[in-house]
């Protein structure tokens, strides 16, 4: 498939050349602000690269991506406040009702484009994305998560109510959209089975790491707080993330296998945070586990410089299975040998820089990290097939090469829209601000 295709740059650049008369596209995001949201900021930039003028609507972040109009990089953002979601069902209501007002409002102001790109989740996008289809824009949407799935693993509702509206929704978006653009085999599986995609209208773009940020550096042994080794988890803290998973693993490799000679350290935050805290706490972990949240790039490189072993501990449930983790990305590329649970998408992505538990079983999950720690040059050998994988098929520049060929088949015989923006038509829009 086009995402799984190795293109050289020649071939990339045909791409870009076939984009280039000026068109103009509009990305749509709700759950993450940009370019903190490191796989719409790639393609931002692919785009860019390829003559596209790229416009993104998206919500402000906390603590940075917080002004409400920025020009970074020729990429022209949009922000606009959004509380996230407390209180159930209700939350979500207010939540993403905000959000599709504000995404409503500004898209006017955007004007016309040729795409409109839609990134989930939530399945609502395509709400939108229908107004602007009406005004001759071609709908691209870009899958990063599967909703039903995302809905039975975190709720743990069953096949509820709510549960037939996300996939209803899911259909909805399915049937509006032009090109779907998937993760990974999975999802576009997915997409052709469950929502009646053509395959030819169906392209892998493959979540990548950006190597640039992630450049080891020498190690530093103070990080290991006097143990011989160092243990490194990094990624969201949601309830269907597994931290629980890692931590009781972690217990085990204290208890049952008579190790105490690791610390352990969690970068990341998410709404399950203060529980695995409070949990570290109960298992008797609070000296060996160190929880940093979130921390500047040049600390994460520190820390993941440092690690004997990752962690990758998502448990199986329907939506881990078939997901690619970008954590799992993110360690290969940083050299360092991991455990996993053993997930379909997790061999896909690591093949043999990682050793994988049975599903879900704590206990053969610690005793693979035993296993590692006890043998330098087995992990030395994944460290360096992992990055051998990013640098390989799993590069930035094979996505690259199918998003822009997703593009040019949503584009193939559509007239570029007019020149009305002031980016494009050069007229004053102060200092660019530096990202």
């Amino acid at each position: 498939m086009l995402g799984d295709t190795s293109f050289d740059d020649a071939s990339l650049d045909d791409h870009a050349a076939g984009d280039r008369p000026g068109r103009r596209a509009l990305i749509l995001v709700e759950n993450l602000s940009v370019p903190f949201d490191r796989r719409v900021w790639q393609e931002c930039t692919t785009l860019r690269d390829a003559g596209w003028e790229v416009h993104v609507i998206c919500p402000r972040g906390e603590k940075r991506d917080t002004e409400p109009e920025a020009v970074i990089d020729g990429v022209r953002i949009l922000r606009y406040p959004l509380r996230a979601a407390t209180g159930g069902p209700a939350g979500y209501l207010r939540e993403y009702g905000s959000a599709l007002w504000h995404t409503a409002r500004l898209a006017r102001k955007v004007g016309p484009v040729d795409v409109v790109h839609a990134c989930n989740p939530p399945d609502l996008l395509f709400l939108p994305a229908l107004w602007l289809k009406r005004r001759g824009a071609r709908f691209v949407f870009d899958q990063h998560d599967l909703v039903p799935e995302l809905y039975l693993s975190r709720f743990d509702r069953g096949e509820d109510l709510l549960y037939r509206a996300v996939c209803a929704l899911e259909r909805r978006t399915y049937r509006a959209a032009d090109i779907v653009l998937a993760t990974n085999e999975s999802y576009r599986d997915v997409a052709i089975r469950r929502g009646g995609q053509r395959p030819e209208d169906v392209f892998v773009v493959r979540s990548a790491p950006q190597t640039d940020r992630f450049q080891p550096v020498p190690p530093e042994p103070e990080l290991k707080r006097g143990k011989p080794h160092l243990l490194c988890y990094l990624g969201v803290m949601g309830p269907q993330d597994g931290v629980d998973y890692a931590l009781r693993a972690l217990a085990k490799l204290r208890d049952e296998f008579g190790r105490t000679d690791w610390h352990a350290v969690f970068v990341g935050a998410g709404d399950a945070f203060d529980a695995m805290v409070e949990l570290s706490r109960q298992l008797g972990l609070s000296e060996q586990v160190q929880f940093t949240g979130r921390i500047p790039d040049a600390d994460l490189v520190r820390y993941l410089s440092t690690a004997d072993v990752c962690l990758s501990p998502d448990p199986r449930n329907p939506l881990n299975d078939v997901s690619t983790m970008n954590k799992v990305l993110e360690y290969m590329a940083m050299g360092r040998p991991l455990v996993s649970f053993d997930l379909k998408e997790a061999r896909v992505s690591a093949g043999d820089a990682a050793v994988y538990a049975p599903a879900n079983d704590e206990a053969e999950f610690a005793g693979l990290i035993a296993l590692l720690l006890d043998d330098p040059e087995q992990r030395a050998r994944m460290g360096k097939i992992g990055q051998e994988r990013i640098s390989g098929p799993l590069s930035w520049r094979n996505s690259q090469a199918s998003l822009l060929a997703a593009y040019a088949a949503a584009c193939r015989d559509h007239t570029p829209v007019p020149a009305s923006d002031p980016v494009r038509t050069g007229k004053s829009t102060g200092k660019r601000p530096r990202r």
